[in-house]
């Protein structure tokens, strides 16, 4: 095997391929990267046997095809300090790499190609086809809600449910709650629902963009693949059931206040600095026309803001985790937000005014 390409091309691929391998692994081939040369193209492969990534790229010379497996993180810093429009060529002597551009000469161990494991899934059932952007703004809107290492284990990824003309997505850590809807064309005869874990959303959101390129989705009873452009994504999907998010959504909340979102972010924000470290516990007290939010902590300090709303009901003191509230006006992209209230013990609901695409649910704290 012995090619040659341009440290550019090369490193796009292998930078989010590298993503996917974890560092530290039971068997030391899932620390490598697949390299296979062949029909005129370089494919590259990262996996950590719950998600797989296949990224393709054209060398500029192919003198002989073959596959072998190398260190990734050590392939990438390589390829990162060398000089730009550098032009690299990889060949395999005597059960080595053989790296080497300009002046630079580098010899990294290889693993047999054969050691190197596929997620081998068969064709999907189910094949839909949607714009990069309608999925990155899902999953932008929703990811940080998923849980971190719950045992819980469905709550450590992300519910994607298809229907007709809809695709949702929902996160959850039990403390809050991430909704966000989009239209879209694809058809359905029954609705479809997976839990992707949370490795898998991250590394998607990766290789995703704000553009309308097409990405292909291929369900299969235990994975999710994804092919866009000259990336193949192939997932493992959780074995769980998803809770019934539609039963968090509180109704009938009586307590409706409009805001500025920068500002009552700013707000919070300042106001969290003095807040316990532990617990990041504000309380909000709402009365006509302002809203007071006020921290402290163990050391005796406090916080106070006031910030103007609109809001002419009766007065409330409800306590929240302050980084929920901010995380959730990080991601809105609207100018003003509106939270609706019923009582200091029920959940508050969060989302564009007047409703929108996404809907977010925060509980309460007792303060």
């Amino acid at each position: 095997m012995k090619f040659s390409i341009s440290r550019e091309a090369l490193l796009r691929p292998l930078s989010l391929v590298a993503g996917v391998v974890e560092r530290r692994q039971t068997l030391p081939v899932l620390s490598n990267v697949l390299l296979t040369v062949s029909d005129g193209e370089l494919s590259l492969t990262g996996t950590d046997l719950e998600v797989e990534l296949i990224g393709r790229v054209a060398p500029s010379n192919i003198e002989e095809s073959g596959a072998v497996t190398v260190p990734a993180r050590k392939l990438m810093d390589i390829c990162k300090s060398l000089p730009d429009q550098s032009e690299i060529t990889l060949a395999i002597e005597d059960g080595r790499a053989l790296l080497r551009a300009g002046r630079s000469r580098f010899t990294l161990s290889t693993l047999p190609a054969a050691e190197f494991p596929s997620i081998d899934e068969n064709q999907g059932s189910t094949e839909l086809t949607l714009p990069r952007r309608t999925l990155k703004q899902l999953i932008d809107a929703t990811g940080f809600a998923m849980a971190q290492q719950d045992v819980r284990y469905y709550l450590n990824g992300m519910l994607i449910e298809l229907r007709d003309h809809l695709v949702r997505t929902v996160a959850t850590d039990g403390h809050r709650l991430a909704v966000c809807s989009r239209s879209a064309d694809i058809s359905l005869e029954e609705p479809q629902r997976l839990i992707l874990p949370r490795k898998g959303v991250v590394e998607l959101s990766r290789l995703l963009d704000d553009s309308d390129e097409p990405i292909t989705l291929m369900l299969g009873a235990s994975h999710l693949r994804v092919r866009t452009g000259a990336y193949t994504f192939t997932s493992r999907l959780v074995d769980g059931k998803f809770p019934d998010y539609e039963r968090v959504i509180p109704k009938g909340g009586d307590k409706q206040i409009l805001a500025e979102r920068g500002e009552l972010r700013k707000v919070l924000s300042r106001t969290a600095i003095l807040s316990n470290e532990k617990y990041r516990g504000v309380r909000l007290n709402l009365e006509a026309g302002n809203l007071r939010v006020l921290a402290n902590n163990p050391e005796q300090e406090e916080a106070e803001e006031n910030v103007a709303i609109d809001y002419n009901g009766s007065a409330l003191e409800i306590g929240f985790n302050v980084g929920y509230l901010i995380d959730v006006l990080s991601v809105l992209d609207t100018d003003q937000v509106q939270l609706t209230l019923s009582d200091p013990n029920s959940s508050a609901l969060l989302e564009a005014p007047g409703g929108g695409d996404a809907m977010y649910v925060v509980m309460p704290m007792r303060l």
